[in-house]
């Protein structure tokens, strides 16, 4: 199966534990000494001091962060270091304003992260890509140099439509990506000009939505008559690929877990759901977020976690939706 990175896609459960751990400790102790908001966010009640981290269930000992966290706090009560330290402001204003900063590292991991997901959906050398979409986006720009790092052919389609249909017409695109708007507004505006989508040599479909869970996903590989792959694209992450789909026959999504660590807990709740198979709501804690970490944020994603082995040889933990994508 196609890895960007087969080293850390297969490594061993028991080292990618390691390398959580180890990571985790790193990024609980940067937040609370360089976050405003984590620096008080984080701190015991009675003891007023961080808890330690020994083991990755001790992160159950900290608090969660809310949207409502989020949107009621500056982003420079989040970020942890000066503007000189960062490298990119992207803001993001759909359906709610929200500013993120990226440190270099930050960008780094953001785009291996990006490649790994574009590769396992089969992007290669060979294949011409179309990226719909405003490049002030910092996602999409992720999106761009990864497909640059995988050899593919960009072409860059903007979010004037009409100037990306004649691109695609030009170049062939034979894979399109973009927010499931700006894809269906490709199929609306390709049919007001009486052009039929399916002439078009578009054999892949990569939609980049605000939930995991896709419902134009049929509707989009039924129209262009192509393959659809789904990538999570988190406004409060700031990032489009923390999970991603693989061609092993395996169900719901990979986690990147170098990356990301991931729970499951009860909905409206505390205690953690411990058992695959069993729905829950998603908290996301980032691994390696310098510039923005966000600890335990509570998604209000419904997701149940797999840990069987996948068929892909990937032994990052899968998760799935409700409605199985």
């Amino acid at each position: 199966m196609p890895c960007a990175n087969p080293a850390v896609e297969t490594m061993p459960r028991p080292d990618l534990e390691r390398l959580q751990l180890e990571r985790l400790q790193k990024s609980i102790l940067w937040a609370s000494e360089k976050s405003k908001f984590y620096s008080e966010h984080l701190k015991d009640n009675e003891t007023g001091s961080v808890p330690s981290i020994d083991a990755l269930s001790d992160i159950e000992k900290l608090p969660f962060t809310t949207l409502e966290d989020l949107l009621g706090c500056s982003a420079f009560d989040f970020v942890t270091m000066p503007l000189s330290g960062v490298m990119r402001i992207s803001r993001e204003h759909d359906p709610m304003e929200m500013y993120k900063m990226y440190s270099k590292d930050d960008v780094g991991h953001n785009v291996e992260m990006m490649s790994r997901a574009l590769a396992a959906s089969g992007v290669n050398r060979a294949t011409i890509v179309g990226v719909l979409g405003d490049y002030s986006d910092s996602q999409i720009l992720d999106v761009h140099y990864a497909l640059e790092i995988l050899g593919a052919t960009v072409v860059p389609l903007g979010i004037v439509i009409e100037n990306a249909l004649a691109l695609m017409e030009f170049s062939g695109v034979d894979t399109i990506i973009g927010t499931s708007q700006d894809l269906m507004q490709v199929i609306i505006q390709s049919q007001v000009r009486s052009m039929d989508i399916t002439e078009y040599p578009i054999s892949r479909v990569i939609c980049m939505n605000g939930s995991i869970q896709n419902p134009m996903k049929r509707h989009f590989g039924d129209r262009m008559k192509a393959d659809v792959w789904d990538l999570y694209a988190s406004e409060e992450l700031g990032f489009a690929g923390a999970f991603y789909a693989c061609d092993g026959g395996g169900k719901g999504n990979h986690v990147q877990e170098d990356n990301f660590y991931v729970e499951v807990v009860e909905f409206g709740g505390d205690e953690p759901v411990r058992e695959d198979a069993k729905m829950g709501e998603m908290v996301i804690t980032t691994l390696n977020a310098q510039a923005m970490p966000l600890i335990r944020y509570r998604t209000g994603q419904a997701v149940m976690r797999i840990s069987d082995p996948c068929p892909c040889g990937r032994t990052f933990m899968r998760i799935m939706t409700p409605f199985g994508a």
